[in-house]
C-alpha cells in the first residue's frame, strides 16, 4: 500500500488509496459493532449477577416469533390464567383478551403483570399502550364529564 504524507496547517495528514480507506472504515464499523456487543454482554452478565432472570432459548424464540409475551411468560412461569388474574387483580376475560390480542393493556397493568411473573417490564413494554388507548370509552366518558363540570362552573372549554 502506498501512503503519501502531506503537511497542512493543522499538522501532517496521510493520504491513502480509496480502496484502503474503505477497508479501514469497514474494520472500524466491525470494531464498533464488537464493542456494542461487548457492552450488551457485560450488561447482561451484570443483570444476571444481580438476580435478573434468564430466559430459556425456547421462550426467547417464542417471543422473537411474535407470540404474545404475556402468554409466553405466564406459561414459562407455569402459572394458570386464574393464578395470574388473582395476582394482578383483573378478570380472566380481560387476561384472555390481552393474550389473544383482542385488547391492549395499559403500561400500569403490564408493570403489574411483569412483577407478578418476576420478569423485567421491558419484555412487556412493547405491547403496552397509554391508558387512553387501552380504555378509549372510559376516557371519552371522563372527558365528557369534565367538560360538563367545567360548563356548569362557568369555565370556557
Amino acid at each position: 500500500m502506498r501512503v503519501k504524507f502531506a503537511k497542512q496547517g493543522n499538522g501532517e495528514v496521510a493520504i491513502v488509496p480509496r480502496a484502503e480507506y474503505e477497508r479501514l472504515k469497514l474494520i472500524e464499523r466491525e470494531a464498533e459493532e464488537d464493542a456494542g456487543a461487548a457492552r450488551l454482554v457485560a450488561r447482561a452478565k451484570k443483570e444476571i449477577a444481580g438476580g435478573q432472570p434468564l430466559l430459556p432459548k425456547a421462550v426467547a424464540d417464542r417471543l422473537a416469533d411474535g407470540e404474545n409475551p404475556v402468554r409466553v411468560l405466564r406459561e414459562f412461569r407455569e402459572m394458570t390464567q386464574a393464578e395470574l388474574v388473582v395476582a394482578v387483580g383483573i378478570t380472566q376475560g380481560y387476561l384472555s383478551d390481552l393474550e389473544t390480542g383482542k385488547r391492549k393493556g395499559p403500561f400500569v397493568l403490564h408493570e403489574k403483570i411483569a412483577r407478578a411473573l418476576g420478569v423485567p417490564f421491558d419484555l412487556l413494554a412493547l405491547i403496552a399502550v397509554p391508558l387512553e388507548q387501552a380504555e378509549p370509552d372510559r376516557f371519552a366518558k371522563r372527558k365528557e364529564i369534565v367538560r360538563e363540570v367545567r360548563r356548569q362552573r362557568g369555565f370556557r372549554s
